[in-house]
């Protein structure tokens, strides 16, 4: 019981400090770059880390299928329909749908607020809004892809044995 305790602990230190440098090293290159919403590069890096390189780059591809997704749909809805409540109703959907058309339906949710942010508060300048989106969001994907290489600082194998 002792030594799953401990694995579980060791894991949750390392998904936590994993995420954390992720988030740090994100945020730090979004503001070098003085990128519009530098928040989205952390958030990525946040939500698609995992303890597993092949999950965290799983995740990142379903992050970056959505965010396409999300702002493509947004900024082209933007031309067409005014911003307003059924609209942005229409576009959640759409957006939505299309993930789960394209197998990635973990993404629909992020595809369906990000084309709804971009239909009511970014209509004005949709497809800037919609390529800093992409790149503060591909920033965060790629960094927590890159610390996914980093071997874990100690195996679960050796926190169980402790």
């Amino acid at each position: 019981m002792r030594g799953v305790q401990l694995r579980k602990m060791t894991q949750a230190v390392q998904l936590s400090l994993r995420a954390a440098i992720g988030a740090t090293v994100s945020l730090a290159i979004a503001e070098l770059l003085s990128l519009k919403h530098p928040l989205y590069a952390f958030m990525a890096a946040v939500f698609v880390t995992d303890l597993e390189p092949s999950l965290t780059r799983q995740l990142g591809v379903r992050r970056m299928v959505a965010t396409v997704v999300g702002t493509v749909i947004g900024a082209i809805l933007s031309a067409w329909l005014p911003a307003g409540v059924w609209s942005v109703g229409a576009g959640i959907m759409l957006a939505m749908l299309v993930c789960h058309f394209l197998g990635t339906g973990d993404g629909a949710k992020v595809a369906g607020y990000i084309c709804g942010i971009i239909m009511l508060h970014h209509s004005a300048e949709p497809w800037s809004y919609a390529w800093f989106r992409f790149i503060e969001t591909a920033l965060g994907v790629a960094v927590a892809w890159s610390i996914s290489f980093v071997p874990k600082l100690l195996g679960v194998e050796e926190a169980t044995q402790a």
